[in-house]
C-alpha cells in the first residue's frame, strides 16, 4: 500500500482487509485494504489524488452510484461521512439503504440521493464550554464569532459549585449565555455530563477552553444534527487539529465525539467518550471542518502522566511522542 493516509478522512489507519462490496449488477469485489477510521476500501495501487478527484465528481451529482471499476469502494455508512467533507448529505433510496446505515459495514456498494447541507434547515444546537475561572474572560471574548449558528451557550467552570447566571455577550439575546461552576475533581466524563445537562436544545457541541471552532464549521452543525436525527444517530465526531506550539501534530484526525444529543452521557475519567446503547453505528464522523486544539510542548510532556495518575492504564503515555511529531502525509 503506497498511500499512508486515507484519501477520505486523512487517518493514518490503512490496514489489510478481507472486506468486499456487492454492486447492483451482482458483482462481488474484494478489496485488500481498508481505513479503520472511516471504512473506505482500497486497491493496493490506489492513488490518493485520483481517488479524491473521482469521488468529488461523484458527490457533485444528485444521486451517488458506486463505480465498480474505481480503485476504491464505500458502503453507505462511509459515503455519509465522505459526503460531509464537501458539505453534502445523503438520503437512502430505499429500505435496504436505511438498514445499511444502521448495520455498517453491510457489504453493499453505496447508492444514495445527495443534497447540499443547508444551515437554515437544521436543528438548533447548543454550545457548551469547559474552562477554568482564569480562562473565562478569553472564552467570553471568543463567543461573538459563533452568533451565526447558536443562540444557547453554557459555560461550566472548574470551581466551587455556583448556580447558573446569565452574562451579557454582544450579538446574543439576554439570557442566552450562562455561566455556572462545579469542581472537576479529576473526572472529565462527570464534568462533560454536567455540561450536557445544561443544554436547552436537543443537541450540544462541547469545546474546551484551549479549543476553537471556525464559525463556518459551526454554521453546518444544525444541518448535521438534522441529518443525524433522520438516521437515528446520537453522536457526531469532528476531526481535531492538534497544534503544539503552533505546529500541526501528526496526531490527526484525532476524532472527538463532541456533537451529541443532550441525553447522551460520557464515560471515562480521562479520554472520555460518549456511551451509546447501540454502539458505534449510532455515530458517524463529519469531515466538513474540525476543532482547533492549541497545546504547548510543556503541556504535552506532562499530560499523559497526569492522566495516568487519574485513571491508571488509560493515560496513553505512548501518545506523547506522536503529539510532538509534526504532521506528514
Amino acid at each position: 500500500m503506497t498511500m499512508r493516509r486515507c484519501f477520505v478522512c486523512a487517518a493514518d489507519m490503512l490496514a489489510p482487509s478481507t472486506r468486499h462490496l456487492i454492486y447492483p449488477d451482482g458483482r462481488r469485489r474484494l478489496f485488500p485494504f481498508a481505513c479503520a477510521s472511516c471504512g473506505v476500501l482500497l486497491e493496493g495501487g490506489a492513488d490518493a489524488s485520483r481517488c479524491r478527484a473521482h469521488l468529488a465528481e461523484a458527490l457533485a451529482a444528485q444521486v451517488f452510484v458506486s463505480d465498480p471499476d474505481a480503485t476504491y469502494g464505500l458502503d453507505l455508512y462511509t459515503l455519509r461521512s465522505a459526503a460531509t467533507g464537501l458539505g453534502r448529505g445523503v438520503r437512502p433510496l430505499d429500505a435496504e439503504g436505511r438498514a445499511a446505515l444502521r448495520h455498517p459495514h453491510d457489504g453493499h456498494a453505496a447508492r444514495a440521493a445527495l443534497y447540499t447541507l443547508d444551515a437554515s434547515e437544521g436543528r438548533p444546537v447548543s454550545l457548551g464550554l469547559l474552562c477554568r475561572q482564569s480562562e473565562l474572560d478569553a472564552v467570553l471574548t471568543s463567543l461573538p464569532a459563533q452568533v451565526g449558528w447558536t443562540d444557547d451557550i453554557a459555560i461550566l467552570l472548574d470551581s466551587d459549585v455556583t448556580p447558573p447566571g446569565a452574562v451579557s455577550v454582544a450579538g446574543f439575546p439576554a439570557g442566552a449565555v450562562r455561566v455556572t461552576a462545579r469542581p472537576l475533581e479529576g473526572n472529565f466524563a462527570a464534568q462533560r455530563n454536567a455540561l450536557q445537562a445544561l443544554a436547552r436544545h436537543a443537541w450540544m457541541l462541547q469545546l474546551d477552553a484551549d479549543e476553537t471552532l471556525d464559525p463556518a464549521t459551526g454554521r453546518l452543525l444544525p444541518a448535521l444534527a438534522a441529518l443525524a436525527g433522520a438516521d437515528a444517530v446520537r453522536s457526531i465526531g469532528l476531526p481535531r487539529f492538534n497544534r503544539v506550539d503552533g505546529v500541526l501534530s501528526d496526531v490527526y484526525p484525532d476524532v472527538q465525539y463532541r456533537l451529541n444529543r443532550n441525553d447522551v452521557r460520557y464515560a471515562g475519567r480521562v479520554h472520555e467518550r460518549p456511551q451509546l446503547a447501540g454502539g458505534w453505528p449510532e455515530s458517524f464522523i463529519s469531515l466538513h471542518g474540525g476543532i482547533e486544539h492549541r497545546l504547548s510542548r510543556a503541556h504535552v510532556a506532562g499530560r499523559s502522566r497526569r492522566y495516568e495518575a487519574l485513571d491508571p492504564g488509560r493515560g496513553r503515555p505512548e501518545e506523547e511522542d506522536a503529539l510532538l511529531r509534526p504532521y506528514r502525509d
